[in-house]
């Protein structure tokens, strides 16, 4: 499974990750700067799984039907790897469920 971090969560959230999922920082992706609605098609253009966000307005901001692939917005407090962390384990539930969703929004507790 290929999953895109989003450039506002730090790089090394992907180290959390096993190997059944290949996880790039937009950074790796030289992706830096580029707005949603761009981003949206590099995603699909390059048949990423899923894209990982901290921007809890992107359900807002986009049209779910030209979504190519599961976006996963982390609510958290403080966007730092103490609180990201910890949502791991949901994040990788919902990354194995077969669901039909385009948008799932994992709140810290």
């Amino acid at each position: 499974m290929k999953i895109l971090l989003d450039e506002n969560i730090d790089v090394r959230f992907k180290r959390f990750f096993d190997q059944e999922h290949e996880v790039y920082p937009i950074t790796d992706m030289n992706w830096n700067g580029i707005k949603n609605g761009k981003l949206l098609q590099l995603l699909a253009a390059n048949d990423f799984d899923s894209w990982i966000v901290v921007d809890k307005n992107i359900p807002y901001q986009q049209n779910i039907h030209n979504i190519p692939c599961l976006i996963i917005v982390l609510d958290v407090f403080r966007n730092t790897l103490k609180h990201l962390e910890p949502l791991v384990p949901q994040i990788l539930e919902v990354l194995n469920a077969n669901i039909s969703v385009k948008i799932v929004v994992i709140k810290e507790p």
